[in-house]
Order: structure tokens, then C-alpha cells, then sequence
């Protein structure tokens, strides 16, 4: 049962964010502009991410191998970027930083969601293994600079116009805008983290492969 459960999950967002590629490449292709991609497909990226965060459910129950902290880490820095920011600020949605984050994310998460699918059902082809422990090392690194972390920069100035959240951080003894200011501190060292543990799995499951047809 947990694996046709695993099966239609992953199946499902492996849909749903191909789904968003084929939107963003389509407006990109009609528009030649970089900035319809939350218009195209902002909506259901948050609906996709949300729904992302039954993986680190997945991950306390023990119904996947992945470490909690580390999906909990992954679910809620994306999670914070998308809700509580982009979705936020009207004035950053067209900024070719979303578009860069979006396409990043979308690819990434295509290749890993059909990886997950088809080694539930044990038909996974060698092909898509090694793409889905390949393509982060260029993927990933794309998606944080020039895309997550660039844009919660551009997203300052109206953070702090508006006093985004202040009803919530006049309880607290720094603003939303010193908080988002820490989180580009830190974010380097935290996306390092994951980074590494990526090219862990990678050795990991390429090693294996490589082991085997020799």
C-alpha cells in the first residue's frame, strides 16, 4: 500500500511541475519577456510546494529513508521564499529572478519526482538515475543565487516601505526586513549543507551503478 501511495504522490507532482515548465516555457516562447512566470504558473508552484511538505511528514513516519531536518530545512527555506515573500510583493513577480527560480526549481523537480516514481515501481531506467543525481550540480546552484537569493535582495526595499509582517515582529526585538537580511547571512552556509549532502547521494547511488558494471 505505501508504495502505490508513493507512487500516486510522486506521480502526481512529477505531473504537476512539468505542468509549470510547459507554462513558463510556453509564455516565455509567446512573450519573449522573462516576466510572466509567476503569472503563468506562480499559483500552482505554491500549491505544489505546499503539498511538498508532506515529504518531510514522509520523512518522521519513516515511509521514505530522507533525514527530517534536512526536508524540513529544503521545504521551508522554499516555503518562506514563495508565501511569504513572492506571493507577497506584487512588485517582484515579474522580476527575471522569479523566472530564473521557477525554471530551476521546475526542471529539478520534474526529474526528481519521475525518479521517485518509477523506482517505486522498480523500472527505474540507469538514464534517469544519473540525471537525477547530475543535474542539481548545475540546477541547484542556479536557483539560490541569481533566483532565490537575489531576489529576497530586490525584495527589501518594499519589506521595509510596506513593514512587511510588522504585526507580527513588533513582538519580536527585530523587523521582518532584519529577518530576511539573517536569512541571506545564513543562507550560503545552509544551501552548502544541502549542497554537499547531494554530492554525497550522488557518490552513493553512482558509485553503486558504477560498482555493478564492473
Amino acid at each position: 500500500m505505501s508504495k502505490l501511495y508513493l507512487l500516486a504522490y510522486n506521480s502526481l507532482l512529477a505531473f504537476g511541475w512539468a505542468l509549470s515548465l510547459s507554462r513558463i516555457a510556453s509564455d516565455f516562447i509567446s512573450t519573449k519577456s522573462f516576466n510572466g512566470a509567476y503569472a503563468s504558473a506562480g499559483i500552482l508552484i505554491c500549491l505544489l510546494q505546499t503539498v511538498a511538505f508532506m515529504e518531510v511528514i514522509h520523512s518522521a513516519i519513516g515511509l521514505v529513508p530522507s533525514g527530517v531536518l534536512l526536508s524540513f530545512m529544503q521545504w521551508g527555506g522554499r516555503t518562506h521564499f514563495l508565501l511569504a515573500i513572492v506571493l507577497q510583493i506584487v512588485e517582484v513577480q515579474e522580476l527575471p529572478s522569479v523566472f530564473i527560480t521557477f525554471v530551476a526549481w521546475s526542471m529539478s523537480e520534474v526529474i526528481r519526482y519521475f525518479h521517485y516514481a518509477s523506482t517505486s515501481m522498480g523500472i527505474c531506467p540507469s538514464w534517469l538515475t544519473y540525471l537525477r543525481y547530475t543535474a542539481f550540480i548545475v540546477l541547484y546552484p542556479i536557483g539560490v543565487a541569481p533566483g532565490e537569493m537575489w531576489l529576497m535582495y530586490q525584495s527589501l526595499p518594499f519589506i521595509t516601505r510596506r513593514k512587511l509582517y510588522a504585526n507580527v515582529f513588533d513582538h519580536l526585538p527585530f523587523s521582518y526586513s532584519s529577518f530576511v537580511k539573517a536569512v541571506l547571512v545564513c543562507y550560503p552556509f545552509l544551501w552548502l549543507k544541502l549542497y554537499l549532502h547531494l554530492f554525497k547521494q550522488r557518490q552513493k547511488k553512482l558509485g553503486k551503478s558504477h560498482k555493478k558494471k564492473h
